[in-house]
C-alpha cells in the first residue's frame, strides 16, 4: 500500500454479497482520491485515501488502488468529483473522458457526478444518527429536499420526489446576489465590491468568504486579519471577540440564503447543511444566529420557520450518494433485456456443459466485448471453438449469436431516450432540435433491438441473384426508393424507381421470376401499389416490403422488412419513418455490397472500367477556369472515397 494511503472503517451489515462482484466508489477532490468497495447493499469496506500529487491522471490513482486492493473482477464504479458533470468530458485537473476511462479500466459501467449531488441523492437514505436538527419545524417525508453543500463553493441541490423515485435538481443558486440585512453587512458588501463587482452569496457563505467578512469587520476595528476559515473557527471557539463576530456573521447570512432557498424550493422535506466548515463548528452552529435569521419572517406567511434544518454529521455522505445512484442506474437496466439475460445466464450455467460455461462466465464479466467483437474473437477469449459459442447461444434458447447480442446491447444502451414528445409552436430552437433528434433516438432503438437478421438475410439474397431490381413508393416513400436505386445502381445492378403508379403498372407487367420489387410504403396499404404487387407476383416475381408490421403490404410480400414505429400523428412522425426506411435500404446495399466485391476489395472490372471512362468523361468537359480545379479536386476525392471499410462504391 502507497505510504499516503490513509485507511478508515466506514460501514458494514450483514447483508448477502452482490452477484456480480464488488461496486468501486469514489469521491475525488482537489487534493486526494477517496475510494471504497461496496460489496453488498449498504455493505462498505475501508476507506482508502490517496494523494492526487502522486498520479498523473485518474486511470492511475484508480489502478494503484485496485492493485493495493486487489478486489477482484469490478463490473461497475461510480465516482464523485468537485466538478460540475455535463457530458463526457472531466476536466477536474485531471482532463479525462468518462467513456475512455471506463474502458481504460474494463469497467462495464462507470458514472462520474458532482459531489454535491451525490450528496443531495443521499439525503432519503440519512439516519438520525447522521444528521442533526438545528430548531423546530418537522420534516415531510416525501416533501422536496434542499441541500447547501459549504466548502470551497457553495452549491445549491434540490431532491424532488417523483413516483418512487428522487431527482436531483442541479442549481446554481449561490451565484444570486448577496443582499445584506444590517450594517455589519453592509460593511461586508461594500468591502467585497473593492475586489468583485458582483458579490454572490458565494463569496461570503464559502471557506474563503469567512475570510472576507473577518477582514471587513478587522479594517472597521484597525486590526491585523491574517487567519484561514478554520483557524477562524478554532479562534471563535475559544472565544476570541472579533473572530466570534465574524463567524456570527457568516452563520446569519448562510442562515438568510437557506431561507431563500427553502422559500423557492418549497423544501418541505427540510435544508441540509454539508461541508467541513460547518462540521468543524460543532454546537457552535447550533446556537448562532443561523435558525433566528432562517425563521425571520421578511415576507408575510413565510413558511420557513417551519421547515426543519439539519446538519449533516455523516462522514463522507458522497459515498451514500454515488451508491444509490449506481444502484438507480443498474436497476433501470434491471427492467430491461440486459438484466433478463445475465439472470437467465446464471440460472442456467451451471447446467451448461465446461466449455460453454466459460462462454458464460465471458458473459456474465464481459458483456461488451460479447457486443463488440466477432465471434472468432469471443471464441479466443473463453478458449473454445466457435461451435462450442453458436451452442452456448441456442442453449440459452437464441437461435443465433446475432439474436444473442441484440438482446444483450439492448440493456447496455444507457441515456437513450425512449418516449416521445411533441414539438409545441412555443418551444426554442434548441427546445424542438432536441426533440426532433430525441424521437428519431427513441425509434431507432427498438429497431435494432427487433431486427430479425434471418429476414435481412434472405432479401440480400433476393438482390445478389436478380436479374433486375425495381424500386416503388409513393410521396415521401419514393425519395427512399430513389436513393435506393441510385446506391444499387453504383454496384452495376439493373435498377429503376419509380413513384407513379402507371409506370409501376406498366413495368411491373414486363417483370418475371428472376426479378425482384422492392415496395418502400409507410401505411402499407396503397391499393393501387397493391394491385400492381399482386400482378408481379402473379407473374413470379419476387417482392421485399419495407413497411410497418402487420400491413396488407406486408402480408402479401415475399419477405417483409417490418419497423413497428408508432409516432405522434403529423410530419415529424412522416419522418422518423422515412429514417427508418433508409436504415433498411443502407442494411440490404451493404449486405448486397459486401458479397459482390471481389476478394481483394475492389468492385468487378466491368463496374471499375465503367466508372474509370465515366471520371475520364467528366473530367472532358470544358468548364470555367475557376471551376477547373474544384472539379479536379472533386473527381480525385471521389475516386478514393469509400462508403464502408472494404466495400467498392465509389464517389
Amino acid at each position: 500500500m502507497p505510504t499516503d494511503a490513509k485507511s478508515h472503517a466506514v460501514q458494514d451489515a450483514d447483508v448477502a454479497p452482490y452477484a456480480d462482484g464488488p461496486r468501486l466508489l469514489a469521491d475525488i477532490d482537489e487534493t486526494e482520491a477517496r475510494f471504497m468497495l461496496e460489496t453488498g447493499p449498504g455493505k462498505m469496506g475501508r476507506m482508502q485515501t490517496y494523494s492526487r500529487a502522486r498520479y498523473s491522471g485518474i486511470v492511475d490513482v484508480i489502478g494503484a488502488y485496485v492493485n493495493d486492493m486487489r478486489p477482484g473482477r469490478i463490473n461497475y464504479a461510480a465516482i464523485a468529483v468537485t466538478q460540475s458533470v455535463d457530458g463526457d468530458q472531466v476536466d477536474m485537473g485531471w482532463h479525462f473522458s468518462i467513456e475512455a476511462t471506463r474502458r481504460a479500466l474494463g469497467l462495464d459501467t462507470l458514472l462520474v457526478v458532482n459531489d454535491a449531488t451525490a450528496v443531495a441523492v443521499a439525503l432519503p437514505g440519512l439516519t438520525d444518527s447522521q444528521r442533526v436538527q438545528l430548531g423546530g419545524g418537522a420534516r415531510r417525508r416525501n416533501g422536496v429536499t434542499g441541500l447547501l453543500s459549504v466548502g470551497t463553493h457553495l452549491r445549491v441541490r434540490g431532491l424532488i420526489p417523483v413516483a418512487d423515485r428522487w431527482i436531483a435538481l442541479d442549481s446554481e443558486g449561490g451565484h444570486s446576489a448577496f443582499a445584506p440585512v444590517d450594517e455589519r453587512e453592509d460593511r461586508v458588501l461594500h468591502h467585497a465590491r473593492r475586489h468583485w463587482p458582483h458579490v454572490s452569496y458565494e463569496r461570503v457563505c464559502t471557506a474563503a468568504g469567512i475570510e472576507v467578512i473577518h477582514r471587513a469587520l478587522a479594517s472597521r476595528d484597525r486590526k491585523c486579519a491574517d487567519a484561514n476559515a478554520f483557524e477562524l473557527v478554532e479562534r471563535a471557539l475559544a472565544g476570541e471577540s472579533t473572530a466570534v463576530e465574524s463567524v456570527d456573521v457568516f452563520c446569519g447570512i448562510l442562515g438568510s440564503f437557506a431561507a431563500n432557498i427553502a422559500i423557492t424550493l418549497g423544501t418541505l422535506g427540510g435544508i441540509h447543511i454539508n461541508g467541513d466548515l460547518i462540521t468543524s463548528l460543532g454546537r457552535y452552529f447550533a446556537r448562532s444566529p443561523f435558525r433566528e435569521r432562517f425563521e425571520l419572517e421578511r415576507h408575510a406567511g413565510s413558511p420557513s420557520r417551519d421547515m426543519p434544518t439539519y446538519v449533516i454529521v455523516a462522514r463522507h455522505p458522497e459515498f451514500l450518494g454515488v451508491s444509490a445512484m449506481l444502484a438507480q442506474r443498474l436497476s433501470k437496466r434491471a427492467g430491461g433485456d440486459a438484466t433478463a439475460v445475465f439472470e437467465r445466464i446464471r440460472l442456467m450455467r451451471d447446467a451448461l456443459p465446461p466449455a460453454e460455461r466459460r462462454v458464460a462466465d465471458l458473459a456474465l464479466h464481459h458483456p461488451r466485448s460479447i457486443v463488440n467483437e466477432p465471434i472468432a474473437d469471443i471464441a479466443r477469449r473463453a478458449d473454445v471453438g466457435p461451435s462450442t459459442v453458436i451452442r452456448f447461444c441456442r442453449s440459452l434458447g437464441w437461435p443465433s449469436m446475432s439474436d444473442f447480442k441484440l438482446k444483450l446491447a439492448g440493456g447496455l444502451t444507457e441515456t437513450i431516450p425512449t418516449r416521445q414528445r411533441r414539438v409545441l409552436p412555443s418551444d426554442t430552437v434548441t427546445e424542438f432540435g432536441v426533440t426532433v433528434l430525441d424521437n428519431t433516438i427513441s425509434a431507432i432503438l427498438p429497431l435494432r433491438e427487433h431486427l430479425n437478421v434471418e429476414r435481412i438475410g434472405r432479401a440480400i439474397d433476393l438482390l445478389n441473384g436478380a436479374r433486375r431490381i425495381e424500386f416503388y413508393g409513393f410521396g415521401d416513400s419514393n425519395v427512399v426508393a430513389q436513393d435506393a436505386h441510385h446506391k444499387f445502381f453504383r454496384f452495376g445492378m439493373p435498377t429503376v424507381a419509380y413513384g407513379d403508379p402507371y409506370l409501376q403498372a406498366s413495368s411491373a407487367a414486363l417483370l418475371g421470376s428472376r426479378d425482384v420489387i422492392v415496395a418502400v410504403s409507410r401505411s402499407g396499404d396503397e391499393p393501387e401499389l397493391l394491385r400492381v404487387l399482386a400482378s408481379a407476383l402473379q407473374a413470379g416475381a419476387r417482392v421485399i416490403a419495407v413497411t410497418r408490421r402487420d400491413t396488407p403490404l406486408a402480408e402479401c410480400a415475399t419477405v417483409a422488412l417490418e419497423e413497428d414505429h408508432v409516432g405522434i400523428p403529423g410530419p415529424p412522425s412522416a419522418g422518423i419513418s422515412r429514417i427508418l426506411h433508409l436504415m433498411m435500404i443502407d442494411m440490404l446495399s451493404v449486405g448486397v455490397a459486401s458479397r459482390r466485391v471481389a476478394p481483394n476489395g475492389t468492385n468487378p472490372a466491368a463496374i471499375t472500367d465503367a466508372q474509370a471512362s465515366a471520371d475520364a468523361t467528366t473530367q472532358a468537359v470544358p468548364q470555367p477556369p475557376g471551376r477547373r480545379a474544384a472539379a479536379s479536386s472533386t473527381a480525385s476525392g471521389g475516386r478514393q472515397a469509400r462508403l464502408y471499410p472494404g466495400i467498392g462504391a465509389r464517389r
